[in-house]
């Protein structure tokens, strides 16, 4: 089973940035990236009326070729702490989410239309992120893109994006911020880590784990509240969330494999700002 994505022909698209796509998504590879399998671009000649007179015309026919994944997008998964997924299922796909974000800004990609609807899930749930189709790729000496065009979804647009059209690594954080807190609580907007605890109080059952996932949840909605700051500079980079969110054995061994390395542009601090 494979998934087609087709570009229809009303989507002017310039051969030139088609084929940077498509080397970009040939050069992603991690388990939370969805894994391209190939492409196909062909122009033929088709026979149409055009203001009455039968004409000639180019048709242009490309294709996208994906891995499949069962379960659909994270979109058709966002609900409320009363119904939906369990905690535990929510907090590994959010651990997923930053690892695929991290792993893109390694490699210099800012994917710029990050959303539930393209973050696809696998058979056990597995995040992996899709559609990389209006992401850019920073140059080695370059920490920021300027565009006159606003792209990405409205509701997923970091400040400093909407306002001076400016593109970094931290226009993801920012959605990526979005992202916690329609897991958390099943809808965007700013909202307070009590208010998110006290949702979850009453869904989690007294265990002896519950003190731990109260835990994992306050972080959560701390460091989705951090990600939205208004400023870029007092946003977490990706590599501060891994720290936050992970321990120390899971990190090591990213790192024993060359998988997880502590990034080397655009402020690699540990602190962050509220």
């Amino acid at each position: 089973m494979v998934a087609v994505k087709k570009l229809f022909d009303l989507i002017v698209i310039d051969e030139k940035n088609f084929q940077s796509e498509v080397d970009s998504l040939l050069g992603v590879r991690h388990k939370n990236t969805v894994r391209f399998l190939g492409y196909c671009s062909d122009t033929q000649q088709v026979m149409g009326k055009f203001n009455g007179a039968t004409v000639w015309a180019q048709r242009r026919q490309r294709l996208l070729c994906f891995e499949f994944l069962p379960k659909g997008s994270l979109a058709d998964y966002i609900t409320d702490p009363s119904s939906g997924l369990q905690w535990e299922t929510r907090y590994q796909i959010i651990k997923g989410i930053c690892e695929g974000v991290h792993y893109l800004h390694q490699q210099r990609i800012i994917h710029m239309d990050l959303k539930p609807q393209n973050i696809l899930l696998d058979g056990n749930m597995m995040p992996k992120i899709a559609d990389f189709g209006l992401s850019r790729r920073l140059g080695e000496d370059q920490t920021r893109i300027i565009t006159e065009h606003i792209v990405g979804s409205r509701g997923y647009w970091a400040p400093e994006f909407i306002g001076s059209g400016v593109i970094t690594l931290k226009a993801d954080i920012y959605v990526l911020g979005v992202i916690f807190l329609e897991v958390l609580t099943g809808c965007k907007g700013s909202v307070k880590v009590e208010e998110v605890l006290e949702s979850w109080m009453n869904v989690l059952e007294t265990t002896p784990e519950r003190h731990i996932l109260l835990e994992q949840v306050k972080l959560c909605a701390e460091i989705g509240i951090q990600c939205m700051n208004n400023d870029p500079k007092n946003r977490p980079t990706t590599w501060d969330i891994i720290l936050m969110l992970f321990d120390e054995e899971e990190i090591s061994n990213w790192s024993a494999r060359g998988v997880v390395r502590s990034p080397s542009i655009a402020h690699s601090h540990r602190q962050v700002g509220v």
